[in-house]
């Protein structure tokens, strides 16, 4: 049995090729996009894949829409973005799990990250577990950016690796994607901190999507949080041993919660009537 995949793009020619590439061994390749103006479309179209275009909203409005309205070919289907790449291990674990017919409704997948050359073993989350194998009429997505997924039943793991290199755009590319980011984040952080009811035994859960987003909101309560995100990457998960990288990449999450949390002030004083 072969198993359907789906791909979001926006101006990816600078990944797509390698990315499709990772994912030749599927007879049914669908490439959602979101009306590139560069060459994405004519390198999906030219590589087998079909192209469905729809104008981005947000993320899970976006990926909601896709699990509800694109016709796939298979019972299941393997989501990546345009900077990932399928391993030959994770194919194999894939194609297992499809043609074992698993009572699961989804499988949880490790993912690795790339920044100059080097895997972030430790300034990044590791094992980072993503929901990207599933049946698409039994998830739904929740959270304008950094969607969490909402599985309608059991969730399995595969073992192997989803290769992601999230700056091969490079630095600026980054920071400005980071920067509309932190718009919907802002938002979130507010709704976080307004939420009464909080369950500190999701803390225990699991589920590690749970668990993060509990610790997400944990988080979005405490003060100086760009320091403690930075402290957090670079010495509490010793992000120095991954070198340059690591304080690097440590750096630009601490401005980003910096960029969030300005952002987040300024809607409050709006919200108030305050000048900003």
């Amino acid at each position: 049995m072969s198993v359907s995949v789906m791909i979001l793009t926006l101006n990816e020619e600078t990944n797509l090729r390698d990315c499709l590439k990772s994912l030749a061994w599927s007879d049914d390749i669908v490439v959602l996009d979101s009306f590139s103006t560069d060459e994405t479309c004519a390198i999906a179209t030219a590589a087998g894949a079909r192209v469905i275009q729809r104008k981005f909203d947000n993320w899970s409005a976006h990926q909601n829409w896709a699990v509800s309205n694109v016709p796939f070919k298979h019972p299941w289907v393997l989501y990546l973005d345009a900077d990932e790449r399928c391993t030959v291990e994770l194919r194999n674990d894939v194609l297992a799990a499809a043609k074992a017919n698993s009572a699961h409704a989804a499988f949880r997948i490790r993912r690795k990250d790339y920044f100059m050359g080097r895997w972030l073993k430790h300034a990044q989350l590791y094992p980072t577990w993503v929901i990207r194998l599933f049946r698409p009429e039994r998830v739904r997505y929740e959270r304008l950016v950094n969607p969490v997924a909402k599985v309608d039943g059991s969730i399995g793991e595969l073992m192997a690796h989803i290769d992601h290199y999230p700056f091969s755009h490079g630095v600026a590319h980054w920071i400005a994607r980071h920067n509309k980011y932190s718009d919907m984040e802002a938002v979130e952080a507010i709704k976080a901190r307004e939420q009464v009811a909080f369950k500190m035994s999701d803390l225990a859960s699991s589920d590690p999507n749970v668990r993060r987003r509990a610790l997400k909101e944990i988080f979005f309560r405490l003060p100086a949080r760009p320091a403690v995100k930075f402290f957090y990457y670079y010495l509490w998960r010793r992000g120095f041993l991954d070198g340059r990288p690591g304080f690097t990449y440590a750096t630009l999450q601490a401005f980003y919660e910096y960029m969030i949390e300005c952002k987040r002030r300024e809607l409050l004083r709006r919200a108030e009537g305050l000048p900003v």
